[in-house]
C-alpha cells in the first residue's frame, strides 16, 4: 500500500489474466441483463475496487488482448499459444469489460498486433514515478524494478503477492532483465515455447550466472545448432514497449458512471455498492 509521503503510482492491469481469474473464481450462476453471464464482470469490478482502496493510485490502465487478430508472435512461431481454448461466457464478458472499466473513469488499451503484457511495458516505461503490475502472467517478471512492482494474484484474485528484483532472483535465479533470456532457455509451456533442449529452470538459471545472457551462451558455443530458434524465442518472450497507449493522468474514479453502466448491465448489487461511494 502506498504511503500518504510517497508518490501515488501508476496501476497497470492485465485486464486478461485478471478477468480469467474472476471468471473461474466466481460462481457461473451469476448473470445479467438479459440473462447473459456476469461473474467475469462482477469479479473484475470488484477487484478493482479492492485494489484501488489498497493502493490509491494516481491514475489506473487496463490492457486487453485483441484475441481476433494474430501477432508477430503467432506468426513467427507456429503453434505460439495453441490449445487454448475459453469459454464462450467468458470471451462474452471480455468483449464487454473495456466499457465497463472506462465507466470508472480508467484508461484502456488494445490494439490489433499486441498483447496485453505490451501495454504493462509501455506503461511502466513512459510513467513517471513508482507503477504497479497487476497481473498473472510471470513474463511481467521482466518489468520489476526499484520502480516498479509486480502484483501477482496468489489465490483467486483476493490475495496478491509483490514481487520486486528480490523475488525474482529469489524464485528464479536471475536477475529481472534475464526474464526474457531465461524463458528462452527453460521455454514457456503456457505459451509453447520449446527452449532449449533438455535445459529446465535450474539449468536456465546456472547458464545465465555463468554467461549473462543467452547471447553471451551463444558466442561461448553453447546451443550452436539452436541458436536462431532460442533468438525468436527470446524476441517473443520480451515485452514490446514501444505499444501505443492511451494518455495517462492522474484522475479519481466516477463512482456515480460506474454505478450507472453497472445498472446498465443488469448487475443491481454492484450497481448500488458503487452508487454508495459516489
Amino acid at each position: 500500500m502506498t504511503s500518504p509521503s510517497e508518490p501515488r503510482p501508476l496501476l497497470a492491469i492485465d485486464g486478461d489474466s485478471l478477468a480469467h481469474r474472476a471468471y473461474h473464481a466466481l460462481p457461473k450462476s451469476i448473470r445479467g441483463a438479459g440473462g447473459r453471464p456476469a461473474g467475469a464482470l462482477v469479479g473484475f469490478a470488484n477487484f478493482l475496487v479492492r485494489l484501488w482502496d489498497a493502493e490509491h493510485p494516481a491514475a489506473v490502465l487496463v490492457a486487453w488482448d485483441t484475441l481476433e487478430v494474430p501477432t508477430y508472435r503467432h506468426e513467427a512461431l507456429q503453434g505460439y499459444q495453441s490449445g487454448r481454448e475459453f469459454e464462450d461466457a467468458i470471451v462474452e464478458q471480455l468483449a464487454v469489460l473495456p466499457t465497463l472499466v472506462e465507466s470508472f473513469g480508467f484508461a484502456t488499451a488494445k490494439a490489433p498486433g499486441y498483447e496485453a503484457d505490451d501495454f504493462l511495458a509501455a506503461a511502466a516505461a513512459r510513467w513517471d514515478g513508482p507503477v504497479l503490475v497487476a497481473t498473472s502472467d510471470r513474463d511481467a517478471f521482466q518489468l520489476a524494478s526499484d520502480r516498479v512492482t509486480i502484483l501477482q494474484p496468489v489465490k483467486g484474485v483476493s490475495e496478491l503477492a509483490r514481487i520486486g528484483p528480490a523475488e525474482v532472483r529469489e524464485r528464479y535465479g536471475v536477475e529481472p532483465e534475464q526474464v526474457p533470456d531465461f524463458i528462452a532457455l527453460r521455454g514457456d509451456p503456457s505459451d509453447r515455447i520449446p527452449g532449449a533442449p533438455g535445459v529446465g529452470p535450474k539449468t536456465a538459471a546456472t547458464l545465465l550466472a555463468q554467461y549473462g545472457s543467452l547471447e553471451g551462451a551463444l558466442a561461448a558455443g553453447r546451443f550452436a545448432p539452436a541458436a536462431d530458434d532460442l533468438r525468436l524465442y527470446r524476441r517473443i518472450a520480451c515485452m514490446d514497449a514501444s505499444a501505443p497507449l492511451p494518455e495517462l493522468a492522474a484522475a479519481e474514479p466516477d463512482w456515480a458512471r460506474a454505478a450507472a453502466k453497472a445498472r446498465e448491465l443488469g448487475l443491481g448489487a454492484l450497481s448500488t455498492r458503487l452508487a454508495e461511494r459516489a
